[in-house]
């Protein structure tokens, strides 16, 4: 099926519904919980941004890095830490 074709049909459906505000008000919130938004996982606050060089930081001066040889790939590198 077509896009378009999904959504003629989508439209059809709505117009049998929009006249019972109770049918409405559901679909109404089960569109929202599809259309939410999830949060980025990755983003983080200032705080825990500046936490995480600290740590990385510590760890560095513990030597517990590991460094990229010359020569070698960014994936040879992690393969040979084990990452």
């Amino acid at each position: 099926m077509t896009a378009a074709q999904l959504q003629a049909e989508l439209l059809r459906e709505l117009s049998m519904i929009v006249e019972d505000e109770n049918l409405v008000e559901k679909v109404l919130k089960y569109v929202k919980k599809l259309t939410a938004k999830k949060p980025d996982p990755t983003l983080m606050s200032k705080e825990e941004f500046l936490a995480k060089l600290e740590r990385g930081e510590e760890e560095f001066r513990q030597g517990k890095c590991v460094r990229l040889q010359p020569g070698e790939s960014l994936s040879d590198m992690l393969r040979r830490s084990g990452l």
